[in-house]
Protein backbone atom coordinates (compact mmCIF):
# COMPACT_ATOMS: atom_id res chain seq x y z
CA UNK A 1 0.00 0.00 0.00
CA UNK A 2 0.90 3.63 0.10
CA UNK A 3 2.68 5.15 2.69
CA UNK A 4 0.47 8.41 2.48
CA UNK A 5 -2.44 6.68 2.37
CA UNK A 6 -2.78 5.39 5.50
CA UNK A 7 -4.86 5.30 7.97
CA UNK A 8 -3.22 5.70 11.65
CA UNK A 9 -5.80 4.26 14.25
CA UNK A 10 -5.57 4.61 18.43
CA UNK A 11 -6.91 1.53 19.31
CA UNK A 12 -6.04 -2.25 18.63
CA UNK A 13 -8.93 -4.85 19.08
CA UNK A 14 -7.07 -8.52 20.43
CA UNK A 15 -8.96 -11.51 18.69
CA UNK A 16 -7.82 -14.11 20.97
CA UNK A 17 -8.55 -17.33 21.13
CA UNK A 18 -12.94 -17.82 20.22
CA UNK A 19 -14.89 -20.09 23.06
CA UNK A 20 -18.07 -20.38 23.44
CA UNK A 21 -20.34 -21.59 26.46
CA UNK A 22 -18.78 -23.83 28.49
CA UNK A 23 -15.70 -24.24 26.67
CA UNK A 24 -15.11 -20.51 27.28
CA UNK A 25 -15.49 -20.92 31.36
CA UNK A 26 -13.50 -24.48 30.97
CA UNK A 27 -10.65 -22.27 29.15
CA UNK A 28 -10.96 -19.39 31.55
CA UNK A 29 -10.54 -21.08 34.91
CA UNK A 30 -8.41 -23.35 33.84
CA UNK A 31 -5.94 -20.39 32.46
CA UNK A 32 -6.64 -18.48 35.72
CA UNK A 33 -5.65 -21.59 37.72
CA UNK A 34 -2.23 -21.99 35.82
CA UNK A 35 -1.66 -18.16 36.12
CA UNK A 36 -2.47 -18.51 39.59
CA UNK A 37 -0.19 -21.63 40.74
CA UNK A 38 2.79 -19.80 38.49
CA UNK A 39 3.03 -16.97 40.76
CA UNK A 40 2.24 -19.14 43.83
CA UNK A 41 5.20 -21.91 42.85
CA UNK A 42 7.53 -18.80 41.37
CA UNK A 43 7.02 -16.98 44.57
CA UNK A 44 7.75 -20.45 46.31
CA UNK A 45 11.08 -20.67 44.78
CA UNK A 46 12.04 -17.25 45.49
CA UNK A 47 10.99 -17.14 49.95
CA UNK A 48 12.88 -20.92 49.94
CA UNK A 49 16.00 -19.94 48.55
CA UNK A 50 15.86 -16.72 50.62
CA UNK A 51 14.84 -18.61 54.03
CA UNK A 52 17.35 -21.82 53.16
CA UNK A 53 21.01 -21.09 54.19
CA UNK A 54 21.82 -24.11 52.28
CA UNK A 55 20.45 -22.92 49.14
CA UNK A 56 22.62 -19.57 49.47
CA UNK A 57 25.05 -20.53 46.52
CA UNK A 58 24.98 -18.57 43.17
CA UNK A 59 23.40 -21.55 41.42
CA UNK A 60 20.10 -20.81 43.34
CA UNK A 61 20.59 -17.27 43.30
CA UNK A 62 20.52 -17.08 39.75
CA UNK A 63 17.12 -19.71 40.16
CA UNK A 64 15.44 -16.64 42.38
CA UNK A 65 15.94 -14.29 39.87
CA UNK A 66 14.63 -16.51 36.99
CA UNK A 67 11.45 -17.10 38.91
CA UNK A 68 11.59 -12.98 40.06
CA UNK A 69 11.56 -12.49 36.30
CA UNK A 70 8.80 -14.96 35.00
CA UNK A 71 6.63 -13.60 37.51
CA UNK A 72 6.57 -10.08 35.83
CA UNK A 73 6.75 -12.39 32.11
CA UNK A 74 3.50 -14.25 32.75
CA UNK A 75 1.78 -11.01 34.15
CA UNK A 76 2.59 -9.04 31.16
CA UNK A 77 0.45 -11.48 29.26
CA UNK A 78 -2.01 -13.41 30.62
CA UNK A 79 -4.31 -10.93 31.72
CA UNK A 80 -5.03 -9.76 28.67
CA UNK A 81 -5.31 -13.62 27.51
CA UNK A 82 -7.98 -13.92 30.22
CA UNK A 83 -9.48 -10.91 29.12
CA UNK A 84 -9.92 -12.52 25.46
CA UNK A 85 -11.16 -16.46 26.66
CA UNK A 86 -14.39 -14.33 28.92
CA UNK A 87 -14.88 -11.36 26.32
CA UNK A 88 -13.91 -12.51 23.09
CA UNK A 89 -11.98 -9.54 21.85
CA UNK A 90 -10.29 -7.19 23.94
CA UNK A 91 -9.95 -3.48 22.75
CA UNK A 92 -6.51 -1.89 24.11
CA UNK A 93 -4.48 1.16 23.09
CA UNK A 94 -2.06 1.70 20.95
CA UNK A 95 0.05 2.68 23.74
CA UNK A 96 -0.70 0.09 26.05
CA UNK A 97 -0.25 -2.06 23.21
CA UNK A 98 3.62 -1.03 22.35
CA UNK A 99 4.45 -0.96 26.12
CA UNK A 100 3.11 -4.63 26.08
CA UNK A 101 5.48 -5.39 23.40
CA UNK A 102 8.38 -3.48 24.36
CA UNK A 103 7.84 -5.31 28.41
CA UNK A 104 7.21 -8.83 27.16
CA UNK A 105 10.12 -9.12 24.32
CA UNK A 106 12.21 -7.45 27.39
CA UNK A 107 11.83 -10.09 29.64
CA UNK A 108 11.93 -12.66 27.00
CA UNK A 109 15.58 -11.04 26.33
CA UNK A 110 16.18 -10.84 29.43
CA UNK A 111 15.61 -14.48 30.04
CA UNK A 112 17.56 -15.94 26.64
CA UNK A 113 20.55 -14.07 28.61
CA UNK A 114 19.94 -15.55 32.31
CA UNK A 115 19.91 -18.82 30.86
CA UNK A 116 23.07 -18.28 29.53
CA UNK A 117 24.70 -16.92 32.43
CA UNK A 118 22.93 -19.56 34.15
CA UNK A 119 24.98 -22.49 31.94
CA UNK A 120 28.24 -20.11 32.46
CA UNK A 121 27.55 -20.55 36.30
CA UNK A 122 27.20 -24.64 35.97
CA UNK A 123 30.67 -24.58 33.69
CA UNK A 124 32.51 -22.93 36.25
CA UNK A 125 31.30 -25.37 38.96
CA UNK A 126 31.98 -28.28 37.13
CA UNK A 127 34.81 -27.55 35.26
CA UNK A 128 36.76 -24.85 37.54
CA UNK A 129 35.82 -26.36 41.05
CA UNK A 130 38.82 -24.72 42.77
CA UNK A 131 38.02 -21.63 41.24
CA UNK A 132 34.33 -21.35 41.60
CA UNK A 133 34.20 -19.08 44.73
CA UNK A 134 36.70 -16.71 43.60
CA UNK A 135 35.07 -16.92 39.99
CA UNK A 136 31.20 -16.50 41.08
CA UNK A 137 31.16 -14.16 44.11
CA UNK A 138 28.58 -12.58 45.86
CA UNK A 139 29.60 -9.07 43.61
CA UNK A 140 30.09 -11.04 40.43
CA UNK A 141 26.58 -12.87 40.62
CA UNK A 142 25.09 -9.47 41.45
CA UNK A 143 26.95 -7.82 37.95
CA UNK A 144 25.99 -10.93 35.84
CA UNK A 145 21.95 -10.33 36.76
CA UNK A 146 22.28 -7.09 36.74
CA UNK A 147 23.58 -6.87 33.27
CA UNK A 148 21.35 -9.66 31.96
CA UNK A 149 18.72 -7.36 32.41
CA UNK A 150 20.27 -4.26 30.82
CA UNK A 151 20.92 -5.93 28.00
CA UNK A 152 17.84 -7.66 27.43
CA UNK A 153 15.52 -4.41 28.19
CA UNK A 154 18.30 -2.57 25.90
CA UNK A 155 17.91 -5.22 23.19
CA UNK A 156 14.68 -5.33 22.67
CA UNK A 157 14.49 -1.26 22.04
CA UNK A 158 15.30 -1.01 18.49
CA UNK A 159 12.23 -4.08 17.54
CA UNK A 160 9.95 -2.58 19.79
CA UNK A 161 10.79 1.21 18.38
CA UNK A 162 10.69 0.55 14.56
CA UNK A 163 7.10 -1.45 14.94
CA UNK A 164 5.70 1.40 16.89
CA UNK A 165 6.54 3.74 13.64
CA UNK A 166 4.96 1.63 11.01
CA UNK A 167 1.37 3.20 9.94
CA UNK A 168 -1.67 1.37 10.41
CA UNK A 169 -4.34 0.53 8.30
CA UNK A 170 -5.71 -2.30 10.26
CA UNK A 171 -6.60 -2.58 14.02
CA UNK A 172 -7.20 -6.40 14.78
CA UNK A 173 -4.59 -8.35 16.26
CA UNK A 174 -4.97 -12.20 15.01
CA UNK A 175 -3.48 -12.52 19.29
CA UNK A 176 -4.61 -12.67 22.88
CA UNK A 177 -1.70 -9.82 22.94
CA UNK A 178 1.09 -7.13 21.39
CA UNK A 179 3.42 -9.14 19.30
CA UNK A 180 5.88 -8.38 16.47
CA UNK A 181 4.31 -10.90 13.17
CA UNK A 182 0.67 -10.18 14.66
CA UNK A 183 1.18 -5.97 14.79
CA UNK A 184 3.52 -6.19 11.37
CA UNK A 185 0.45 -7.88 9.48
CA UNK A 186 -1.73 -4.82 10.05
CA UNK A 187 0.85 -2.12 8.53
CA UNK A 188 -0.08 -0.18 5.70
CA UNK A 189 3.74 -0.49 4.28
CA UNK A 190 5.85 -3.75 3.06
CA UNK A 191 7.75 -4.94 6.61
CA UNK A 192 9.93 -6.76 4.99
CA UNK A 193 13.17 -4.45 5.78
CA UNK A 194 11.74 -4.43 9.37
CA UNK A 195 11.36 -8.10 9.36
CA UNK A 196 15.15 -8.41 8.58
CA UNK A 197 15.85 -6.12 11.45
CA UNK A 198 13.90 -8.01 13.66
CA UNK A 199 15.36 -10.97 12.49
CA UNK A 200 19.23 -10.06 13.04
CA UNK A 201 18.46 -8.43 16.30
CA UNK A 202 16.53 -11.88 18.10
CA UNK A 203 18.22 -13.78 15.83
CA UNK A 204 21.80 -12.73 16.43
CA UNK A 205 21.10 -12.35 20.20
CA UNK A 206 19.44 -15.84 20.96
CA UNK A 207 21.13 -17.75 18.32
CA UNK A 208 24.89 -16.91 19.95
CA UNK A 209 23.47 -17.36 23.32
CA UNK A 210 22.29 -20.85 22.14
CA UNK A 211 25.47 -21.54 20.80
CA UNK A 212 27.11 -20.31 24.02
CA UNK A 213 25.00 -22.60 26.07
CA UNK A 214 25.94 -25.66 23.81
CA UNK A 215 29.70 -24.69 24.00
CA UNK A 216 29.77 -24.71 27.77
CA UNK A 217 27.65 -27.75 28.68
CA UNK A 218 29.59 -29.47 25.62
CA UNK A 219 32.73 -28.51 28.15
CA UNK A 220 30.73 -29.30 30.94
CA UNK A 221 30.26 -33.29 29.54
CA UNK A 222 34.06 -33.71 28.60
CA UNK A 223 34.62 -32.90 31.73
CA UNK A 224 31.73 -34.87 33.46
CA UNK A 225 33.09 -38.09 31.33
CA UNK A 226 36.68 -37.57 33.14
CA UNK A 227 35.33 -38.28 36.09
CA UNK A 228 36.25 -41.38 38.22
CA UNK A 229 33.34 -42.70 39.40
CA UNK A 230 29.80 -43.13 38.12
CA UNK A 231 27.92 -41.90 41.47
CA UNK A 232 30.35 -38.66 40.84
CA UNK A 233 29.13 -38.24 37.07
CA UNK A 234 25.51 -38.75 38.17
CA UNK A 235 25.68 -36.10 40.42
CA UNK A 236 27.11 -33.53 37.95
CA UNK A 237 24.90 -34.40 35.66
CA UNK A 238 21.73 -33.91 37.99
CA UNK A 239 23.00 -30.71 38.24
CA UNK A 240 22.15 -29.61 35.14
CA UNK A 241 19.18 -31.70 33.91
CA UNK A 242 17.04 -28.70 35.24
CA UNK A 243 18.90 -26.15 33.72
CA UNK A 244 18.90 -27.81 30.16
CA UNK A 245 15.15 -28.61 29.67
CA UNK A 246 14.52 -25.10 31.15
CA UNK A 247 16.53 -24.38 27.94
CA UNK A 248 15.09 -26.66 25.63
CA UNK A 249 11.26 -25.63 26.64
CA UNK A 250 12.45 -21.99 25.97
CA UNK A 251 14.36 -22.23 22.64
CA UNK A 252 12.44 -24.49 20.98
CA UNK A 253 9.33 -22.64 21.23
CA UNK A 254 11.25 -19.36 20.58
CA UNK A 255 12.94 -20.29 17.60
CA UNK A 256 9.61 -21.23 16.20
CA UNK A 257 8.11 -18.03 16.10
CA UNK A 258 10.90 -15.40 15.97
CA UNK A 259 13.44 -16.86 13.34
CA UNK A 260 12.46 -16.76 10.02
CA UNK A 261 9.42 -14.34 8.63
CA UNK A 262 6.37 -14.02 10.29
CA UNK A 263 4.39 -15.23 7.29
CA UNK A 264 6.42 -18.56 7.32
CA UNK A 265 3.49 -20.15 9.01
CA UNK A 266 -0.60 -19.45 9.04
CA UNK A 267 -1.56 -16.21 10.64
CA UNK A 268 -3.05 -17.32 13.79
CA UNK A 269 -0.52 -19.72 14.62
CA UNK A 270 1.79 -17.58 16.94
CA UNK A 271 -0.44 -17.58 20.03
CA UNK A 272 -0.81 -21.41 19.87
CA UNK A 273 2.94 -21.48 20.33
CA UNK A 274 2.76 -18.33 22.81
CA UNK A 275 1.14 -20.37 25.19
CA UNK A 276 4.08 -22.36 25.59
CA UNK A 277 7.08 -20.10 26.05
CA UNK A 278 4.54 -17.04 27.65
CA UNK A 279 2.57 -19.41 29.58
CA UNK A 280 3.71 -23.14 30.03
CA UNK A 281 6.93 -22.67 30.58
CA UNK A 282 7.10 -19.84 33.46
CA UNK A 283 4.51 -22.90 35.02
CA UNK A 284 6.49 -25.67 34.22
CA UNK A 285 9.71 -23.69 35.95
CA UNK A 286 8.93 -24.22 39.64
CA UNK A 287 8.33 -28.03 38.96
CA UNK A 288 11.52 -28.52 37.25
CA UNK A 289 13.56 -26.99 39.75
CA UNK A 290 12.16 -28.73 42.90
CA UNK A 291 10.65 -32.13 41.48
CA UNK A 292 13.99 -32.96 39.79
CA UNK A 293 16.56 -31.29 42.58
CA UNK A 294 17.45 -33.05 45.49
CA UNK A 295 18.70 -30.08 47.04
CA UNK A 296 15.24 -27.93 47.28
CA UNK A 297 13.70 -31.50 48.36
CA UNK A 298 15.71 -31.55 51.31
CA UNK A 299 15.46 -27.59 52.24
CA UNK A 300 11.64 -27.59 51.70
CA UNK A 301 11.72 -30.19 54.64
CA UNK A 302 14.21 -28.35 56.45
CA UNK A 303 11.61 -25.37 56.42
CA UNK A 304 8.46 -27.46 56.74
CA UNK A 305 10.52 -28.86 60.49
CA UNK A 306 11.55 -25.14 61.44
CA UNK A 307 7.68 -23.99 60.78
CA UNK A 308 6.30 -26.74 63.05
CA UNK A 309 8.65 -26.38 65.39
CA UNK A 310 7.78 -22.39 65.42
CA UNK A 311 4.01 -23.50 65.66
CA UNK A 312 4.71 -26.41 69.02
CA UNK A 313 6.40 -23.02 70.79
CA UNK A 314 3.47 -20.67 70.33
Amino acid sequence: MDHGNHTWTQNFILNGFTTTGTLRLLAFSGTLCIYLLTLAGNLFIIVLIQADSGLSTPMYFFISVLSFLELWYVSTTVPTLLHTLLHGHSPISSAVCFIQLYVFHSLGMTECYLLGVMALDRYFAICRPLHYHVLMSRQIQLWLAGTTWVAGFSAALVPASLTVTLPFCLKEVAHYFCDLAPLMRLACVDTSWHTQVHGAIIGVATGCNFVLILGLYGGILRAVLKLPSAASRAKAFSTCSSHITVVALFYASAFTVYVGPPRSHPEGTDKHIALVYALLTPFLNPIIYTLRNREVKEAMKRITVRIRTILKEC
